[in-house]
């Protein structure tokens, strides 16, 4: 996996396509996500790893939450999002949003680039609709929102902790 890390200008994540009060962001048991010590599982991160992100380059990772939840899953076939994106055949929660850049996110959405939740590019082919199914989920927060890589794809993280007063 070669993350591809920029400074965003203005701070701002890209427009959203999803009512936020419906995000799960949220990855299953299993997910590889990059962090300085190199690719690990998410379930094996913990507050204070240092994660590789795309609009800050390294980010501390402040919370992670472990639960088990039935939730509507889609399962993505490796490289069918660009050259391996993602690395290897993936599942993740359908309401998990993923950064979509470039001709595809013009394509689709108008837009340079657009956070939208997996189910809205489900295609029956090569992102495919499975249903709800039973996972454990591992929601990573930062002090701030984050685009992260999970197996490849870049993908919003947890809603962010809030600072203390």
């Amino acid at each position: 996996m070669e993350p591809k890390t920029v400074r965003r200008d203005d701070g701002a994540l890209p427009a959203r396509h999803i009512d936020s009060s419906c995000r799960l962001n949220a990855l299953v048991a299993g997910t590889t996500v990059l962090t300085l010590d190199g690719a690990l599982p998410a379930e094996y991160l913990s507050p204070g790893d240092r994660v590789i992100t795309r609009d800050s380059g390294v980010a501390i990772l402040r919370r992670v939450r472990h639960f088990r939840r039935a939730v509507a899953m889609v399962a993505i076939t490796a490289g069918s999002l660009g050259n391996s994106r993602p690395e290897g055949d993936t599942v993740l929660p359908a309401d998990q949003e993923i950064l979509m850049r470039g001709w595809r996110a013009s394509a689709l959405f108008g837009a340079s680039q657009a956070l939208v939740p997996l189910s809205r590019i489900e295609d029956g082919h090569f992102v495919r609709a499975l249903g709800h199914r039973s996972a454990i989920l591992v929601a990573l927060s930062f002090d701030q929102p984050h685009i992260l890589y999970g197996d490849g794809l870049e993908l919003a993280s947890a809603d962010p902790v809030p600072l203390p007063a």
